[in-house]
């Protein structure tokens, strides 16, 4: 099979999403680390956890909506059980699996950042677009989805209707 080399216009389209890629993690980190002492990562376990029923979801399901192995996601549940922003215990439908819940630390955590973490993805991501750029973006997102999540593991994000697809 042949390659197909990119042309100059799709070299220039992948190299700015390669940077996108690759600055924007920081940007979000730094500003959550400055303001609440929370990575991103911690601030998207807590944010995932507070809006579902009981603030509780399946260490399963937990790693599935964030996109973690479950090593990963333990060790970080367990850093937040130590600041006393999130408990496990035996999920009671299933005594082989383990729940984790959002504590009132970890809510009243996760509504601190909310407000600088949602101004600094205005500023950093929203706010340079215009309304007709941001549309694009969500399509672009969707269709990239489609190769990238085939299986929809993190559709519960953006698309309620095919939460735990």
């Amino acid at each position: 099979m042949e390659t197909r080399w990119l042309t100059e216009d799709e070299r220039a389209a992948w190299l700015r999403l390669v940077a996108v890629v690759e600055l924007l993690p920081g940007v979000l980190d730094s500003q959550l680390r400055e303001s609440s002492g929370l990575t991103h990562f911690e601030y998207f376990v807590l944010a995932m956890l507070s809006e579902e029923p009981e603030r509780t979801l399946r260490m399963t399901s937990l790693a599935q909506r964030t996109n973690a192995t479950l090593p990963r996601l333990s060790h970080v549940v367990r850093r937040l059980e130590e600041r006393g922003m999130v408990e496990r215990f035996p999920c009671p439908e299933d005594g082989r699996a383990t729940n984790a819940r959002l504590t009132s630390t970890g809510w009243d955590a996760v509504v601190a950042a909310a407000p600088g973490h949602v101004d600094n993805v205005r500023r950093h991501v929203l706010d340079p677009l215009t309304p007709a750029q941001v549309e694009q973006l969500r399509e672009i997102g969707a269709a990239l989805l489609t190769r990238l999540d085939p299986d929809g593991r993190l559709s519960g994000l953006y698309d309620p209707d095919r939460s735990g697809v």
